[in-house]
């Protein structure tokens, strides 16, 4: 029994993405909406102690955080190729890589919490809005300058690419992605992918973002 909790287009998505590109897909998806009070009760809170997305049910254990589920994956499941061991080439930037993935989500999530959760008459900070959108900028134009082939790492892909590519999802909302063109064409393949075109069909539409972009509020 594979059993995913999970929040549409959340970051959860990453490990739906991987288990399909293992041809795994869970059992069972236990789907939860940001904000609701189910996130704060028995159920998710029983196996990701702080009531955060994702967790997963697998193997008779329980695993939280995308990044150690899917490193878990990876190494209970070597044959599909999706890891870097200790002593391949990649080794370092696949373990940089699946870092940086958390580092740029961070941001996106303040962005997140600024645009669409603040309600009247609270208002968001333009300068902190400003801030952590210039370092969301900065993060991509990062990404842009390490993308030498056609996924992230040498060896190609890997689950470092499920992990950072679920944020180029939502970086546009926030960053004109023009500045970025290898991005762009990375994106379109990893989308391409029959892993992502599954897990994206369990998804359907996301009802998420209200808006096709988010600019810096202006002060007062």
């Amino acid at each position: 029994m594979i059993r995913l909790h999970h929040v549409p287009w959340g970051r959860s998505f990453r490990v739906l993405f991987l288990l399909h590109e293992m041809g795994i897909p869970p059992d069972e998806i236990i789907r939860y909406k940001i904000g609701d009070a189910a996130m704060r009760a028995p159920g998710l809170t029983d196996v990701s102690p702080a009531g955060r997305i994702p967790a997963l049910e697998i193997d008779g254990i329980t695993i939280f955080e995308s990044a150690a589920i899917l490193q878990y994956l990876c190494e209970t499941r070597p044959w599909h190729g999706l890891g870097r061991a200790p002593g391949e080439p990649d080794r370092v930037r696949y373990l940089e890589l699946m870092g940086f993935a958390e580092t740029q989500a961070s941001l996106i999530e303040q962005l997140n919490l600024n645009h669409l959760f603040l309600r009247p008459p609270a208002k968001p900070s333009a300068v902190v809005v400003k801030l952590n959108t210039l370092r969301l900028a900065a993060t991509l134009a990062g990404l842009e300058r390490m993308i030498d082939g056609d996924y992230l790492l040498p060896s190609g892909f890997s689950a470092a690419d499920a992990m950072v590519s679920f944020n180029l999802f939502a970086a546009p909302f926030y960053v004109r992605m023009d500045a970025y063109p290898k991005l762009a064409a990375y994106w379109a393949r990893v989308q391409a992918r029959p892993g992502f075109q599954a897990a994206a069909t369990l998804e359907g539409p996301q009802r998420f973002y209200a808006q096709d972009f988010y600019e810096v509020p202006q002060d007062g």
